[in-house]
């Protein structure tokens, strides 16, 4: 049976990982959870495309997936060869052994983080609570060089804020990070999400470095971050613990400063100080930061609804009226909210806290009661008429409130759908209600429902009422 084919995102990371940092396939495969031999062949497949990094912004996924697999084509790949004059003039040197090399971490390749296990109180000045500060850990691979922070939580904001303040102070950025597996950063292995946070992958990419993840049950994977959380704990929290906090900013100014001393030590094997291999054999190894540093980003998968919105932190943003049902991605920012499909951006907004309101763009507005997908506002209407007159008058108040009539198909299918729940002469007088009290919204109708406050207007209802005549009826017709 063939392999699943990837995502055209997923796709793109790996060709980014092989041209823009020329990485390994075993260390691409490691970082995105992509098979070596089928990382190898996508990256083969874009070379008879003439397709290298970064891919054409012409090129959309789909495009990109028409390049890629126009044919069924030759999966051979030939292996790089290995550096054997390299390795025996190595193995010449005094004290080096093919365990040595394979253990040696290379200057600027990579840096180790994790969170330490114990934590630092900080009293509040006013009540004098405590809360208990956690400390971010960071070491390189070559020359040990530390760092560490103290963040309130361990929770993703946190983790990507202390990444940020850790680039800057290194003033450089390696080839990859290695995290442990901690749930901040990294995720459990899905079919769209292999392995990374697609917050913190967004970071890498921002920093133009590879994540890759701790391998479970490889000790050597965690070593070097392990020592350097040890050295934090010894020669900071314990040197710190008879000294009160009142605020984060005071306990990060003395984590500094013990960091400094350890940075500067001459360590006894190596003789030499971190500090000193850092600018000597690490920095030079360094890539040069972005022009600005990264803003903290949330990623979020959701289908538009029939009104052409997706819904964001209970606000609803728009997108253009075609992608109807379309899976898309939002980009969360304390800003912006931008939303992508198959990779290419579709919309932007200005992030709105506001809840239960709607932004939306005109151009991305269907022409007036233009029929699209499955529903439209005439069958809005005969939905409405099967339940009764209320409910029909209650539609039509909630369509003339938007500015469009498609914006209130969400709250109407809501309300379509208590029909499995309570059924349609409960929803009904539900909705008799709802026009009697002006709560023309869903979460109003369910609110009479789930409390029972329909059951005195369902008397109201006889089998030979004439139709209900209401100010916010327009009358069957002018839908059509």
């Amino acid at each position: 049976m063939p392999a699943e084919r990837l995502s055209m995102r997923k796709v793109r990371e790996v060709l980014r990982l092989k041209h823009a940092l020329g990485m390994s396939y075993r260390k691409i495969s490691e970082a995105t959870g992509v098979g070596k031999t089928q990382a190898a062949e996508y990256v083969r497949r874009a070379e008879v495309a003439g397709i290298g990094w970064p891919v054409p912004d012409g090129i959309d996924d789909a495009g990109l997936n028409l390049r890629l697999f126009p044919v069924l084509g030759d999966s051979t790949h030939v292996r790089p060869a290995i550096d054997w004059p390299k390795i025996q003039n190595e193995l010449k040197r005094r004290g080096v052994t093919l365990l040595l090399l394979w253990q040696e971490h290379l200057a600027g390749e990579k840096l180790f983080v994790d969170w330490a296990g114990d934590t630092i109180g900080v009293f509040d000045p006013a009540t004098g609570e405590e809360h208990r500060a956690r400390i971010f850990v960071a070491a390189l691979g070559a020359s040990n060089y530390t760092y560490a922070e103290a963040r309130w939580t361990e929770t993703l904001p946190d983790w990507i804020g202390a990444h940020v303040n850790m680039f800057a102070a290194l003033d450089g950025v390696p080839q990859a990070l290695v995290p442990d597996n901690l749930k901040a950063g990294i995720t459990k292995p899905s079919r769209y999400e292999p392995g990374i946070n697609r917050t913190y992958q967004d970071l890498a990419d921002h920093y133009d470095c590879v994540v890759l993840p701790t391998r479970i049950v490889k000790p050597r994977d965690k070593a070097k971050v392990e020592v350097a959380v040890q050295i934090v704990e010894r020669f900071v929290l314990a040197k710190l613990r008879n000294t009160t906090f009142f605020s984060l900013a005071e306990l990060n100014i003395a984590i500094r400063d013990c960091v400094a001393a350890i940075n500067a030590k001459v360590m006894r094997r190596v003789g030499k100080s971190r500090i000193e291999l850092l600018e000597t054999l690490e920095r030079p190894a360094l890539k040069a930061l972005p022009g600005e540093p990264y803003a903290y980003a949330e990623w979020k998968r959701a289908r538009v609804a029939p009104d052409y919105h997706v819904e964001i932190d209970d606000h609803f943003y728009s997108v253009p009226s075609k992608l109807i049902r379309e899976i898309v991605e939002a980009r969360i920012t304390s800003a912006t909210v931008e939303i992508f499909h198959k990779g290419g951006r579709i919309a932007s907004h200005a992030f709105s806290a506001v809840r239960n309101r709607h932004t939306t763009i005109t151009e991305h507005m269907p022409s007036a009661h233009r029929r699209y997908a499955e529903w439209t506002p005439a069958k809005m209407m005969c939905e409405a008429t099967k339940i009764g007159p209320a409910t029909v008058a209650l539609f039509e108040a909630i369509m003339k409130a938007k500015p469009h009539p498609e914006q209130g198909f969400r709250s109407c299918l809501g309300i379509i759908s208590l029909v499995k729940t309570y059924g349609p002469a409960r929803v009904e007088a539900a909705c008799r209600r709802g026009n009697d009290v002006g709560s023309t919204t869903y979460g109003s109708i369910a609110s009479i429902l789930k409390h029972g406050l329909d059951h005195a207007f369902a008397k109201q209802a006889t089998p030979d009422a004439p139709p209900l005549r209401h100010s916010n009826i327009r009358g069957s017709g002018y839908y059509h």
